[in-house]
């Protein structure tokens, strides 16, 4: 798979390995590309914990908790939806899709609760904010969230981390 995409990964956690940034990048990719969007773009990786992702949590969205993962799109799209070129930062080319932040520590604790890998829980994220970059979304448990988790699950099924079947 082409590295098309600007994808910068910053931790301010100890004990991210090269391995969960490149499954990060993979991830990334891999959606970006099963959703259609052939165009160069940027989307920025904030790994953290709890209590990282709380404070931004409560500074970007006035909620008082931590969660797993929080998506900053840069558009406002719908499903299916993409930009497009004349949506490129002149400087650099790359259209800003958005910002992630990733609770390493609650990676870590899902993948236990849920019973497979932390590769599986964080790719499953990552694809979760890709997702939310482009418009789709899951407020609702009617179409909308079954549309978001058909995609989710077909890109996992690419990155050969869908879930096992019992």
């Amino acid at each position: 798979m082409a590295k098309r995409h600007y994808i910068p990964v910053t931790a301010d956690v100890e004990g991210v390995s090269a391995a969960s940034c490149a499954l990060i990048r993979r991830a990334i990719r891999t959606a970006l590309e099963a959703e259609g969007m052939d165009l160069r773009c940027e989307v920025d990786v904030n790994l953290t914990d709890d209590a990282g992702i709380h404070e931004v949590n409560l500074a970007m969205r006035g909620v008082d908790s931590p969660t797993d993962v929080l998506s900053f799109p840069m558009f406002d799209l719908m499903p299916g939806e993409l930009p497009d070129e004349c949506d490129a930062d002149p400087a650099t080319g790359l259209i800003p899709l958005g910002d992630m932040c990733l609770s390493m520590e609650r990676v870590a604790a899902q993948a236990k609760e849920y019973g497979h890998s932390r590769s599986r829980e964080l790719a499953y994220l990552v694809v979760h904010s890709v997702l939310h970059l482009l418009g789709y979304d899951h407020l609702d448990e009617g179409e909308e969230k079954a549309k978001m988790r058909s995609r989710e699950e077909a890109i996992m099924e690419l990155l050969q981390l869908s879930r096992k079947k019992t």
